[in-house]
């Protein structure tokens, strides 16, 4: 499958190694992997702040950036809901026939990379190695947008290596929510702190979730507490394999 990468601005800035892994886990199954360079914002950010219109020509640069794509992965749930919940109504709001089409067109082909996998590839050993005690944070667009269900779980179950621990309370938000943090940081810290301690408690090295946006909230607590666990996003634990004995 030839298979084109929206990487999401954040993860393209902050995060670039998640999207090497996803290229390289592609790839590593057999699929072409394109970047189109045109790409920018998908528009999460404006219109979860009320500027919608100012998302519109996002819409339309994203469109664009991606015509002709046979399928189009991204791995940030976060980003993919809101190609899929939002670019339709945006769209009408513009006014835009042609832009509807080409909304309409568009959102059927992005995945969020676990839906990928678990959907039209029908995989769920992906030939990964993490010998590491992992816990899994299910992030709210992730799991109430996309509906992953327990995709992305039966991926990490199926690494070998891998000793995956259930996180207690899992289904609870991480309190980042984007400026939900900034706006509202007495409460946003108060959630992170509960989930803070539930992956504590599983005696994790390593926390993963399919967003990085919330993996650096939760990242962020875990290591000013210098507790020594790590966030790190799926597609990186995904991507990793046993290292090759020397000659």
């Amino acid at each position: 499958m030839r298979v084109a990468l929206l990487i999401a601005c954040f993860n393209d800035t902050l995060f670039p190694e998640t999207g090497r892994a996803t290229v390289n886990l592609l790839e590593r199954l057999g699929h072409q992997v394109d970047f189109p360079e045109e790409q920018t914002c998908c528009g999460q950010m404006h219109f979860n702040t009320g500027y919608a219109r100012d998302a519109v020509p996002l819409v339309r640069r994203m469109v664009d950036a991606f015509e002709g794509a046979d399928a189009v992965v991204c791995p940030s749930a976060s980003c993919t809901a809101m190609v899929r919940d939002h670019y339709r109504g945006l769209a009408e709001k513009a006014g835009d026939a042609g832009l509807r089409r080409e909304v309409d067109a568009f959102v059927p082909l992005v995945y969020e990379l676990t839906e990928l996998l678990t959907g039209p590839l029908g995989l769920r050993d992906v030939g990964a190695y993490y010998p590491h005690r992992v816990t899994y944070h299910p992030t709210c667009h992730g799991l109430r947008g996309l509906g992953l269900g327990d995709g992305p779980v039966s991926l990490l179950r199926s690494v070998r290596g891998i000793d995956f621990v259930e996180l207690e309370q899992a289904t609870e938000c991480c309190g980042f929510g984007g400026t939900f943090a900034v706006k509202n940081a007495d409460t946003s810290t108060a959630m992170l702190s509960s989930k803070v301690r539930a992956v504590l408690d599983t005696g994790a090295e390593v926390v993963t979730a399919a967003d990085n946006s919330c993996l650096m909230h939760i990242g962020g607590a875990l290591s000013r507490q210098r507790s020594g666990v790590r966030a790190v996003h799926l597609a990186e634990i995904l991507a990793a394999t046993e290292p090759r004995a020397a000659a």
